[in-house]
């Protein structure tokens, strides 16, 4: 039958539903886990990549100020992600040891540290140890903010939740360009310095969003403390009795665990040598986040100047116009997201996502064939560019950008889901910086319209993955997920509605 508030199906016979996901039902837990949602992103986004802008921000003007070359140049955008990677792997393990409420205090603490040095950096070379030392702080972020948010997050919000990270980058990006445009009457040697400062701000926030949020209550049972789970869960519930629901569930997959299901293999030898259930669930979370940068969406943001000018664009004020519309298209279109995703679910979002990037890469990548061979006009040229940038980061932004963090951030189990997340962030840092590093010497070599053809072609295989590999978690537990991938009673993988699940559950407890 189906609930009478909620409408959800569900195999009981009461008029409402038992489950947590109830839409009617988790209001108070949907007001206090945005509260620490929010805070935990205000902290966490501190340590975000949004910071890093693009080099048609602050970039631009380091580079006239430094005398810094184009090697030096791709070497200082990619070189974030790369050394971002470190952080996250060191992420996964700290906040297993001091939990991710603290983690996240101190992602914020160490790239605010290499934001300051970046600001006051006389030469190229203490640039580049800022922009490192920042990149450690992101890849500390990356990874535990959305973990932190999945965990305190009630089922039927978790997708929104855990999409905040892409609005706030998203935000900072946009600002980013703004600033550029607002800032460009000052001098080079001054106008990136500014910039930067204006991102250390936000570590004024972090002591207080620290004294706020909570800790995550499934860190709490794992660390043997039960009574403060129970005292979050209350919280972040609408009742006692869902609050004692929902930690018995937890408890009994951490029971699960402790009880012998890995054997004597530490976190990381299960994840090197998984089994098969792990295997699958390794295969979505790290393939989603490669399909996430590999697709192209940081050469479109980060080298978008270049894009335009490939078009047509010569001036600077038409540039800075046009960078300005893809900032915007890109926050315009996560906030959509952030609407969607827990109403029409992950994987709608994600194939409208994909397709729909898939035709704008193809069609940009026309155009500007087009164009070097003067066969269209060089207006027609410059409309199809900008409407076709601005689309591909649009049909990013309300699919594939948020969705990616918050699959891998829910589908593991509770023992391996931090450094198993981290994992995920590495994949899509390493390929974040391998696109942001390589894609002018790409574009040198085969065009900037081969380049975005071979994304077309990227992005069209992405389709694929998603169809094939990524299961609708959307209204499920993080308890109920690992089912979808055949643990628990070794079910086989599927897409299974809620009365299933809830089936699958309760045979499982028995």
């Amino acid at each position: 039958m189906a609930c009478r508030r909620c409408r959800i199906s569900w195999a009981g016979r009461a008029d409402t539903c038992a489950w947590t996901t109830c839409s009617l039902r988790s209001r108070k837990g949907r007001r206090t886990a945005a509260s620490a949602s929010v805070s935990a992103r205000a902290a966490g986004d501190t340590s975000s990549p949004a910071p890093s802008s693009p080099p048609s921000t602050p970039c631009c003007s380091a580079t006239r100020d430094l005398h810094i070359n184009e090697v030096q140049q791709e070497v200082l955008v990619g070189c974030l992600s790369f050394i971002s990677l470190l952080g996250s792997l060191a992420g996964g393990r700290t906040s297993d040891a001091i939990g991710r409420k603290w983690t996240i205090g101190l992602a914020a603490v160490v790239f605010q540290a290499g934001a300051a040095v970046m600001t006051f950096a006389p030469s190229f070379r203490v640039l580049m140890i800022g922009r490192l030392l920042a990149g450690i702080g992101i890849g500390f972020g990356v990874m535990i903010a959305p973990v932190y948010i999945a965990e305190i997050s009630p089922a039927a919000s978790r997708g929104s939740f855990t999409s905040f990270p892409e609005i706030f980058i998203n935000i900072g990006i946009l600002l980013g360009y703004i600033s550029n445009y607002a800032f460009s009457g000052l001098s080079d040697h001054i106008n990136w310095r500014v910039m930067l400062a204006v991102g250390i701000l936000p570590s004024v926030s972090i002591a207080f969003a620290l004294l706020v949020i909570p800790e995550s209550p499934r860190w709490l049972v794992m660390q043997n403390r039960a009574d403060e789970a129970r005292a979050v869960l209350l919280k972040v519930t609408d009742s006692e009795d869902e609050a004692r629901e929902r930690l018995a569930e937890i408890e009994a997959a951490a029971a699960a665990t402790n009880a012998g299901k890995y054997g004597d293999k530490t976190v990381w030898q299960e994840l090197s040598r998984p089994s098969p259930v792990i295997a699958r669930m390794l295969v979505t979370g790290l393939g989603i986040q490669c399909f996430q940068q590999i697709t192209g969406i940081d050469a479109l943001v980060y080298y978008s100047p270049t894009i335009f000018r490939n078009a047509g664009i010569t001036t600077e004020s038409q540039l800075l116009a046009a960078t300005v519309a893809v900032g915007f298209f890109k926050t315009a279109f996560i906030a959509l997201a952030i609407v969607l995703i827990d109403r029409v679910g992950w994987k709608p979002l994600l194939y409208v996502s994909t397709v729909g990037m898939t035709a704008c890469l193809a069609v940009l990548s026309a155009a500007l064939l087009l164009l070097a061979h003067g066969w269209v006009s060089r207006g027609a040229g410059i409309a199809v560019a900008i409407l076709t940038v601005c689309g591909d980061v649009a049909f990013f932004s309300v699919g594939i950008g948020p969705i990616c963090w918050v699959v891998s951030s829910e589908i593991f189990p509770l023992r391996l889901r931090a450094q198993a997340a981290a994992l995920g962030a590495v994949a899509n840092r390493v390929t974040s910086g391998a696109v942001a590093m390589s894609f002018l010497s790409i574009c040198r070599a085969i065009s900037v319209a081969g380049a975005f053809s071979a994304f077309a072609v990227i992005s069209a295989l992405s389709v694929v993955f998603v169809h094939r590999f990524v299961p609708e978690t959307s209204g499920k537990t993080l308890e109920q997920i690992e089912l979808l991938f055949g643990g628990g009673d070794g079910e086989g993988r599927g897409d299974l509605e809620l009365n299933d699940v809830e089936h699958l559950v309760h045979k499982h407890k028995g």
